[in-house]
Formats: C-alpha cells, structure tokens, sequence
C-alpha cells in the first residue's frame, strides 16, 4: 500500500519569480522581474571571503553566529539607531533573512495562533506563518500610497493575535512606516500581549530624504519584537544568504532553538567577509541610499514620456507603475505578455495578494546595471 500524501503547503505552487525569470531567459528578455542586482558585488568582499578560506575558516561557524560579526552588527545596528543590542544574547546570524523569519514564526507561533500581515505581502510570509500553524490574518494596504489602516488592524486583533509583521521599506511597494505608524502599534501594544514581527531588509535603501525607523529603536516595544536584516540586500551579495535577528534574549533563545535545527549555522567565511568589510568599509552602508537614489531617478527619467504611471516609493529597490493606459489586460497576463513581445519581464502586483487583488499594477526592479535600465526604458516606451 503506497503512503498517502498530504502536503502542507497545497496552494503553494511554483513562485512568479522563477516563472518569470524563466519566461524572461526563454525569450531573452530584460529581467526586472526578480529582486537580484545583475551587477557584481564589491570585489573587495571576494578577496576578504577568499582569504577566509584560505586562512581556514572552512568549518561551522558557532551556531549563533560568528562573534566578530555579531559585534560588528551591533556596532552598526548603535550607529544607525542608537539601539543597544548584545552581540552574545540578542543578536543571530540566519540564512538569510527568510530563514530568520521562518525560525523566528516556528519559535514563536503555535497552531491556533494569529499574524496580522500587510498585502501586498513578499511571498513568504502566509506560507511560513501556516507552516508555523498559525492563521494568516491579511489586511490591504491602503492605495495606491500603501499606508497601513490602523482602524483595521484594531478590528482585527483577537486573543489569538501572536503576532504583526510589518515591512519597512516595503516590498513590493516601496513605503515606509513613519512615526505616526510607531506611535499607533505602541498604543495598540498597551491593550494587546501581542510581538512585532519587523523585516527590514531594506532598511539602508531609502530615497527622497525619508528615513527609516526601525522597530529595534522602539524602547517600548524592546521586549516584544523581532527585527530581521540582510547583507544581501546591503552588499549586493544575495546569493550568500547571511542575514540576521535582533531581539530580547529570551526571543533570541527561542529562535536559536529552532535555527541551531534547521541550518545550525551560516556560512563561515562569508561572516569572516562580511565583519572585515564592515569593520572596515562602513561608508559603502551609510552610502547605499545615494547609490539606490542615482538608480531610481534614472529609471523614472527614462521613463518620461512613457505611457506607464509610476507610484511613489519611499524605499526599497522596486518601482511599481500603473499601466492602465496601455492595456485593459490582468495584471498577470499583461506581465506574460509584456515579456514574450516586448522583451521586458516584471512581476504582477496581484502575486503579493493571497486572494490576487488585481489593481492594474506591475513591479519592475531596479537593481540593474544602467545600460539595462536604459535598454528596458527603451522598450516600454514604444508602447
């Protein structure tokens, strides 16, 4: 007798990004689909990582992560927001910050647990918060600014809410939570036992003189949050997977829990890498809003003129545009569409909606060398 099946995930299927990336080298379109730069991190990170290796820094790392790393993230994590986080209790190397956020949602929410979730949501979240057992309680932001509703989420919270999790800068929207939105989950936080659950991957790509303001220099949500961050974001070097969480050392002992069994520990000399070129390079992090800048002026001045309409966006390395002016197509079959024809793949907005919310938006990445930002502007604006 064969055993039966039961998946955990049934509704969870191939993720848009890899059909687009594969539709996008099939006909050998420009890729602003997936959220990846095409262009090379600072070679001065591979020389540290190869002299890591070379000097034998092959094996496992300690479990929480190197502390050298650790010390170099809380020295930035001061610097940045003047928050004060133990390197030896408060601070984790993940895998990257989704396995941060899976170890974190397995540690923290149990089965019959609630998380309040904002759509338009990265595509892990609702996945990871049911492998947990826990029920997704998703709430749209408002649009086209994308602003928490915070009458919503009062309405919403129950005894069984665990969690929050926001994202900020956000993906794919590209808002920011700004101190009305802090001083509204805070009060919320004195009527409700709830834990802030705060990806912040995005936290050094801001634009327009906005600034970022994380949860971990909450003091009144000290004790109750979770922040996650990535390097991979910040050093261009998603492919090494080395993030990172932020919390109180009770959380923090929770999730190690569940991390030292899943991966045990990050690779050793990328964390080697990665504190030299911190310790040392500092600048190129408080620079990275400059650089991000310089991309997205660029991307929307070439696309002056275009039929496209592009939304404003505070953070992040996306830009979403309406295109309703174009076509009447779903959002879904104009990205298939723009890709086979015009040789430009992105993502459609309605992917980041678990119910699909369809409102006429695509997001593009901007994350590219400058002559593939020219040469895809070139062919969205001959439609």
């Amino acid at each position: 007798m064969s055993p039966s099946l039961h998946s955990k995930l049934p509704g969870v299927g191939t993720n848009i990004f890899t059909v687009m990336s594969a539709l996008a080298a099939e006909h050998k379109a420009i890729n602003l689909a997936q959220g990846f730069p095409d262009f090379p991190c600072d070679p001065d990170l591979i020389t540290r990582a190869e002299a890591a290796m070379r000097a034998g820094h092959n094996q496992y790392a300690p479990m929480p992560g190197l502390l050298r790393l650790r010390e170099a993230i809380a020295r930035q994590v001061s610097e940045a927001y003047g928050a004060a986080f133990d390197p030896i209790s408060e601070i984790t190397v993940s895998t990257g910050a989704t396995e941060g956020l899976l170890s974190t949602l397995q540690a923290l929410v149990h089965p019959g647990d609630e998380v309040i979730v904002f759509e338009p949501a990265y595509d892990a979240y609702i996945p990871l918060i049911r492998l947990a057992g826990g029920t997704p309680v998703a709430i749209p932001l408002s649009f086209p600014n994308y602003r928490i509703p915070w009458d919503q989420v009062a309405t919403a919270l129950s005894p069984r809410t665990r969690a929050i999790l926001i994202n900020s800068p956000h993906n794919p929207a590209g808002s920011m939570i700004d101190s009305a939105d802090i001083q509204e989950l805070v009060s919320l936080s004195e009527k409700h036992p709830f834990m802030v659950i705060a990806d912040e991957v995005y936290e050094f790509i801001t634009f327009d003189g906005h600034q970022h303001l994380s949860i971990c220099g909450v003091e009144a949500l000290r004790n109750r949050s979770v922040v996650l961050s990535s390097f991979g974001k910040t050093l261009h070097t998603t492919g090494w997977k080395v993030g990172y969480a932020l919390a109180a050392p009770e959380l923090s002992a929770e999730i190690r829990k569940v991390h030292q069994f899943s991966v045990f520990a990050t690779s050793t000399p990328f964390q080697h890498a990665i504190a030299s070129y911190i310790e040392d390079r500092s600048d190129e992090v408080w620079n990275l809003k400059h650089f991000y800048q310089a991309k997205r002026d660029l991307f929307l001045s070439l696309m002056e003129g275009s039929r496209f309409e592009p939304l404003p966006a505070a953070g992040a390395y996306f830009q979403l545009m309406r295109y309703g002016r174009i076509s009447d197509l779903s959002d879904t079959e104009f990205s298939l569409w723009l890709t086979r024809t015009q040789g430009v793949a992105c993502i459609p907005v309605s992917v980041f909606y678990a119910e699909g919310r369809d409102e006429g938006v695509v997001r593009f990445c901007f994350a590219k060398e400058n002559a593939t930002l020219e040469a895809a502007a070139l062919r969205l604006k001959s439609l």
